[in-house]
C-alpha cells in the first residue's frame, strides 16, 4: 500500500449550520499534519466557490449513489482513508436506516460467502467486529461432486487452521456496515429515503457546459454536484444507462431457490456442500450446527415447482438432489475408475473420500425465494466523473459464491486509486486517473466470469463425452495440491 499522506489544513467543508434536509450531519473531524503531498501535472480543478469555506451544501467531493453492502463499505473505505480527511463524501440510499436492534431468531436466506480478502475489507473499514458480533459461520471444507459420476474435488484449510470462507446473512453485513457508519464522525453524511430522478454526466472538455462536475437530480428536487460519482445501483444501474455505456448480458432461463433448512441432527457443520445436477448445481451452506443454507439453481420451472411444494415435499427433494444415483454412463464410470486407481497409485495422498452431506429434517417456514439467473457485464467500469461498481458493472451465476466478493473487490481497488489520485494532488475525477481501476478491475473480474460461465457450460450437459471430460479434469484437479491452493488462492482474494 502507498505511502498515506494528510494534508496540513482542515478544509472547512463542513458547517455545522445550513444542513442539507434529510442528510445526517456528523462533526468535522480532526486532520494531522505532514508534508504537503507531490503535485502532478494534472491538478485537480478548484472547488465550485472562490474559498473553501464558501462552498455550498450541494457540493461534494465524492458521492457513492447506492446504499447497499457494496455501496456502503465503498462509502466507508473512502471516508476512513486519512489521505481523503477533509473531503465531503455522501452516501445517497433510497431506502431507510437498515440496523439489526437484535439478531433474529430465524436466519435469512440470502447470504453471502464471504472470502479472506473481503473479510480483510471489512476488517480494514471497522466493520467485521459489529459482524462478527452478530452472526458468521467459517466453514474449513469443501466437497463439490458431479451427479452424472463418481469425480470430485475437495478444497480443505481443516490441517491449517485455516477458514475458507465465512457464511453471512446479507442483512447482518448491511447492518454491521450501517453500524460503522454511525460512528462515522464527520467522516461521511447519509441521505437515507432518498430517490434519484437522473445524472447528469460532463464531457472531458467542459467548453460551454453549464457545469463541469458530475450532476446528481433527486426526486425531491435537489441537485447535487460532484468531483466523482461512484455507481453502487445495482444490475439495472441508472448511472451506467445515463452514461450510454453498453452491457453484455444474458439469461440462463434458470432461477436460483434459496431456503433455510434444518438438519436432521446437531452436527459440527463446517462443511460447504456443492452437487452439480443435470439441472444446475445445488449447494448446502453452513450456518450453524442445527441449520444451513440451501442454493439451489434450475429450471425456472422446476423453480416454481419447488417453490409451490409442501414442507416435506420440499425436504424430500432437497435430499434427494444431494443422495440420490443419476442416471450415468458404463463406459464414463469405467473410465473414471480407472483414472483414479491410476491417481491414488501415483499419488495416495493427493485423492479423498467423498463424504455425504448431513440430511434435512425441515425447512423454515417462509424462508424458500426464488431470483432469476444471468449473466451481465459492463464493457466501461469509468468515464470522466464517474465509475460503477458491484452489480452494477458484473453480474455473475452464484455457483461461485463470487458476485458479492467482485463487488468488494472493486471497493478496495476503487479506493486505492483515489487515495493515490488525492496524495499526489490529481483530480480524483479525472478518467485518465480512474482508468487505472477499470483496468485492473477487468484483469480480475473478466478471468472469474470466464472460469464461472465455462463451468456453467460444462456442467449443464450430461453428454456422455462432456461428462468424462469434466469427470476426468475433476480427478486430476483434486490430485494435484499445488493446483489445487493456487484455485483457492485465486477465489479468496
Amino acid at each position: 500500500m502507498s505511502a498515506l499522506f494528510c494534508r496540513t489544513t482542515v478544509r472547512a467543508f463542513i458547517r455545522s449550520t445550513d444542513v442539507v434536509p434529510g442528510t445526517r450531519r456528523l462533526a468535522v473531524r480532526p486532520l494531522s499534519s505532514v508534508g504537503e503531498p507531490q503535485q502532478s501535472t494534472e491538478s485537480a480543478p478548484p472547488p465550485p466557490e472562490d474559498t473553501w469555506e464558501d462552498v455550498p451544501q450541494d457540493f461534494y467531493d465524492i458521492i457513492v449513489s447506492g446504499g447497499g453492502m457494496v455501496g456502503a463499505a465503498m462509502a466507508l473505505a473512502l471516508g476512513s482513508d486519512p489521505v481523503l480527511l477533509g473531503r465531503r463524501i455522501l452516501m445517497l440510499d433510497g431506502g431507510p436506516r437498515r440496523v439489526l436492534t437484535q439478531v433474529p431468531d430465524r436466519f435469512s436466506s440470502r447470504v453471502c460467502s464471504l472470502t479472506p480478502g473481503t473479510v480483510q475489507l471489512l476488517q480494514d473499514i471497522g466493520a467485521w467486529d459489529h459482524i462478527k458480533n452478530m452472526r458468521v459461520r467459517p466453514y474449513k471444507r469443501m466437497q463439490v461432486w458431479d451427479a452424472c459420476s463418481d469425480a470430485m474435488i475437495t478444497f480443505d484449510r481443516d490441517e491449517l487452521n485455516e477458514d475458507i470462507a465465512h457464511i453471512v446473512e446479507n442483512d447482518v453485513i448491511l447492518s454491521g456496515l450501517m453500524q460503522q457508519l454511525d460512528g462515522m464522525q464527520g467522516l461521511v453524511d447519509v441521505m437515507f429515503d432518498t430517490k434519484v430522478k437522473g445524472y447528469k454526466l460532463p464531457s472531458k472538455v467542459a467548453d460551454g457546459e453549464d457545469s463541469p462536475w458530475a450532476r446528481v437530480i433527486l426526486e425531491d428536487g435537489r441537485v447535487l454536484d460532484t468531483r466523482l460519482l461512484i455507481g453502487a445501483d445495482g444490475p439495472k444501474s441508472l448511472l451506467r444507462q445515463t452514461a450510454n455505456i453498453r452491457q453484455l448480458s444474458w439469461s440462463y432461463s434458470q432461477a436460483g431457490v434459496v431456503a433455510t433448512l434444518k438438519l436432521s441432527e446437531p452436527t459440527v457443520n463446517n462443511v460447504a456442500w456443492q452437487r452439480f445436477l443435470p439441472t444446475g448445481p445445488i449447494a448446502m451452506l453452513p450456518l450453524s450446527e442445527t441449520h444451513s443454507n440451501l442454493v439451489w439453481s434450475t429450471t425456472s420451472e422446476d423453480a416454481e415447482t419447488l417453490l409451490q411444494m409442501q414442507p416435506e415435499e420440499f425436504v424430500e427433494a432437497v435430499n434427494s438432489a444431494f443422495w440420490q444415483d443419476y442416471k450415468r454412463e458404463a463406459a464414463v464410470d469405467s473410465a473414471v475408475q480407472t483414472v483414479q486407481s491410476i491417481l491414488s497409485t501415483i499419488s495416495p495422498g493427493g485423492t479423498s473420500a467423498r463424504q455425504l452431506p448431513p440430511s434435512v429434517s425441515d425447512v423454515d417456514a417462509d424462508s424458500r425465494a426464488m431470483f432469476p439467473l444471468g449473466l451481465g457485464h459492463a464493457t466501461q467500469y469509468v468515464k470522466h466523473r464517474m465509475a460503477i461498481i458491484g452489480d452494477a458493472a458484473h453480474r455473475v451465476h452464484p455457483m461461485a459464491g463470487q458476485g458479492v466478493n467482485l463487488g468488494f473487490g472493486d471497493v478496495s481497488c476503487l479506493k486505492q486509486v483515489v487515495s493515490d489520485a488525492e496524495a499526489t494532488g490529481e483530480d480524483i475525477g479525472s478518467v485518465d486517473r480512474l482508468l487505472e481501476f477499470e483496468t485492473k478491475r477487468q484483469q480480475a473480474v473478466i478471468p472469474m466470469m470466464a472460469a464461472i460461465e465455462g463451468l456453467h457450460r460444462l456442467y449443464s450437459s450430461d453428454n456422455p463425452a462432456l461428462v468424462l471430460l469434466r469427470s476426468v479434469g475433476l480427478q486430476f484437479t483434486n490430485a494435484i495440491k499445488p493446483l489445487k491452493n493456487e484455485i483457492m488462492g485465486f477465489a479468496s482474494k
